[in-house]
Parts: C-alpha cells; structure tokens; sequence
C-alpha cells in the first residue's frame, strides 16, 4: 500500500530505522530534512515545504515526520495542506497529547496516527514495542500497524492520555532516577575506574544505564522530561520515594523499613515480581 513515503527527519536515528524498513518493504523513501544529502535526501524544512518536498508530500502514501515536537506541531498544517486524502500522516514523537489536539485541530479528516518506538534505534527492532495512538482511524492506519507488526515488532495501541501516563513512569521517572543517580556520584566524588573494579551487579547497570543515557542526544531526554504533562508528577514521586527511604532508616526503625518492602511486593503484584526477579538473575547471570 505505500508505495511513495516521505521521512521528514529521516538522516536522523529514529527517521533513518522507518526510512530504511519502508525501503526495504519495497517503498520508493525521500527522507527530507535540513541536513539532507546523499541520494534519497532531500536538503528542506518541513515546517515550509519547497517545491520539490511539497510535489513529494502531494504524492506520498505515507508522510512520517522523525522530528522534535516543536518542528512537528508547525508541520502538521503545511503537511497534511498538501497530502492526498487517502495519504496517512505519522509521528514518533514520545508524547502524544499535543500532536494528537494538533491533528484534530488542524487536520480533522486525515488518517493519522502517532508512533513511539520504545527502544533505541541501535536495538534490533525484532521483539520489541511500537507504542502507536490512533488520531484518526482509516485503512492507511491498518496497514501501516500491519507492516510494522511484519517487520517482527509488537504493536501496543494506546489512547494519548494513557500513553503520555505511562511513559511519565516508563521513561521520564526511569531516566530520573538514572541522572540523579549519576548526579550523586558526582557529589559524592567516587573514582569510575574503582567503581567499576567491585561494582555489584545492580551498580554495575546502573552505570551502564547512566553511561548509555549521558552518551545519546540530551534533546531526546529533554523532551522526555519537558514535554510530558505527567513527568514533573513523575520526578516528584521519585524524590518523594528517595525521601520516604530516607524517613525510614533515620528513624532506626527496622518495622517501617520493612513495610517499604511490603509495599514495593503489592506494587509489583505476585506474578510479576517473580517473573521480573528471574528475568534480572539471568541478566546478572554472566560476568560483565
């Protein structure tokens, strides 16, 4: 079914994993963007379309835009402007609440629905989660879901409401958690190297997480962080949990330590606690 899909954004690590499965599902790809060189690319912004990308986004089956929210919010009216009526308009942007009001707004009649790859895009896609809020309905929404359930991901459709919540606790407490961690080595000026020589198993992850999150683009995790309406909730519960342990072991009172423990296993809920537990031991299995 998409046969002509433009990528806007598609030179970046999000764009260029859609643009490559489009290409290689058979799609004839123009990845536009301002940085676009090389064949295939197309040097423009796609807030202001110029001749050559408005003639491609008139033609396009498809039209994903890989780009930051704010670029995507001013995209959406001169894009669909110049879309066909049967032609899908697609997103990755990590929260949905504002594309999914700008859509409504601006292009009411446009199949449309709004991606989020959870996972990096150096991951083999295989096996793991697309997040995808369906805007507006159609058979261009199908197809697309379809396709990329074919290229062995697990499709997860979700409301935007319930996907900006959940990603607050997924991603903006998780990535929290992760740089404060970090930002207390900092402040506790410990040596990397001597960490690292006895680390444990949890503190060894922990600094691989932290050395994966500080070395990606802090754009990614910014608008993790500014552009969810739940993440300062979400920030908010992570120091109240720091605060709650704290309360807890200044207060020399082993019982009310012991109730956190309570607490995170009704959390948890028994069949997943055990299923995650076992999950970590085989991660932790082999030296690292």
């Amino acid at each position: 079914m998409f046969e002509h899909c433009v990528v806007a954004g598609g030179t970046g690590a999000v764009g260029r994993m859609f643009a490559d499965r489009l290409a290689e599902s058979g799609a004839a790809v123009l990845r536009v963007d301002p940085a676009g060189a090389g064949p295939g690319a197309l040097a423009d912004d796609i807030r202001a379309p110029g001749p050559a990308a408005a003639r491609a986004l008139a033609a396009a089956d498809l039209v994903l835009l890989a780009v930051p929210e704010s670029v995507a919010l001013d995209a959406v009216g001169p894009v669909t402007r110049l879309m066909r009526t049967d032609a899908l308009f697609a997103d990755t942007l990590s929260v949905k609440g504002g594309i999914a009001e700008r859509l409504r707004a601006r292009a009411p009649r446009t199949q449309a629905v709004s991606l989020n790859p959870m996972f990096a895009p150096s991951l083999p896609l295989p096996g793991r989660p697309v997040a995808a809020t369906v805007v507006t309905e159609g058979p261009a929404v199908r197809a697309l879901l379809a396709l990329i359930a074919r290229w062995g991901a697990r499709v997860v459709e979700m409301s935007a409401p319930e996907h900006d919540r959940l990603t607050a606790a997924q991603q903006a407490a998780t990535h929290a958690a992760v740089l404060a961690f970090g930002l207390a080595l900092g402040g506790l000026g410990v040596d990397v190297g001597a960490l690292r020589a006895t680390a444990p198993p949890p503190h060894r992850t922990l600094l691989q997480l932290l050395a994966r999150i500080s070395s990606g683009s802090p754009e990614v995790y910014w608008d993790v962080q500014a552009g969810n309406p739940h993440a300062l909730a979400a920030r908010e519960a992570v120091g109240h949990g720091l605060e709650r342990l704290g309360q807890a072991v200044a207060s020399g009172d082993a019982a009310a330590f012991e109730t956190l423990f309570e607490e995170l296993r009704a959390t948890l809920g028994d069949r997943h606690r055990t299923e995650l537990a076992e999950a970590c031991a085989e991660a932790f299995a082999g030296p690292r």
